[in-house]
């Protein structure tokens, strides 16, 4: 057995305690696929991750070894697991979306123009069905979205049967089912430990590095309220407390779109959930590494 991360994080060097990265221990102990593949000032797109996936995931079946895909990026996965196809990239009405954001000051005074909100109005018009998708502050998504209307001139919902398609697959899905207020918990307890761990100083430390981080990497739950306090002078507490409650937002949005794929099987982690995870993969023994993370022999 071994191990492909789907986490879209993870994959770059240096930003490792903010991604909770499995430790040199667990690593040695078992392979561990897609992580630390680019530095942080590159963007890394979730096409180039599906080609890498496919291609690690190619040569553990070469080896005869069979594959644990863990993590919780849910477009990530589906890239994987359902083999989705993406439009083209257009780079220049991309530049050109985020400029007309970043200029439009949204990200700090809520009394300057919504731009986000006039982007997804514009969606609406030449896309409804994939503005009804997308939340409207998900920025990432609707610039997507936007880029490939615009650029290609053809509805970004028209490019294959969309994410609320969920096709067979041979690959088997497990999720464990945590209550809100357990993972809440959790959350907060979690970025104390990050802290402890020495986040800060890690944020610091790639702030320095040539070519700091890319806008995709600054993104990151953690890494971009702790920029905010590095470079803008928020206080450490609010950057605490704000990355803490932005994690619990994503964490239902995460589980939400988890919920609406009827393939996934779920578990109750205090349900003995390792032997009900070998259970439902068919693996003869599971175990647990030194750092908590599941991993299967």
């Amino acid at each position: 057995m071994e191990l492909v991360s789907v986490d879209s994080m993870a994959v770059y060097r240096g930003m490792d305690i903010g991604t909770t990265k499995p430790s040199g221990g667990a690593r040695a102990s078992i392979a561990y696929h897609l992580v630390d593949l680019v530095e942080p000032c590159q963007e890394f797109t979730v096409q180039q991750f599906q080609a890498a996936a496919q291609q690690a995931m190619s040569e553990i079946a070469s080896r005869g070894n069979a594959v644990l895909l863990v993590g919780g990026t849910g477009l990530y996965l589906r890239a994987v697991v359902d083999r989705l196809s993406f439009p083209g990239r257009f780079p220049g009405v991309a530049a050109r979306l985020e400029w007309m954001i970043d200029s439009g000051g949204i990200e700090g005074d809520p009394e300057v123009r919504d731009v986000l909100g006039d982007l997804h109005r514009h969606l609406g018009r030449i896309d409804p069905e994939a503005a009804s998708r997308i939340d409207p502050a998900n920025r990432r998504r609707l610039v997507r979205a936007l880029e490939v209307t615009i650029g290609s001139g053809r509805p970004f919902s028209s490019y294959g049967p969309g994410l609320n398609c969920y096709p067979q697959t041979e690959i088997a899905m497990v999720g464990l089912s945590i209550e809100p207020a357990r993972l809440d918990r959790q959350i907060a307890e979690r970025f104390a430990g990050l802290m402890e761990a020495g986040f800060l100083d890690e944020v610091k430390r790639l702030v320095c590095r040539p070519g700091g981080l890319s806008r995709t990497a600054r993104q990151a739950l953690g890494y971009r309220e702790l920029l905010e306090h590095v470079e803008q002078g928020v206080p450490l507490e609010e950057a605490v407390d704000t990355a803490i409650r932005r994690t619990r937002v994503y964490a239902r949005r995460q589980m939400a779109w988890f919920r609406r794929d009827p393939r996934i099987r779920w578990i109750d982690p205090d349900d003995d959930a390792v032997g009900r995870l070998a259970d439902l993969l068919g693996l003869s023994q599971i175990r647990s590494s030194v750092d908590g993370h599941c991993v299967a022999t």
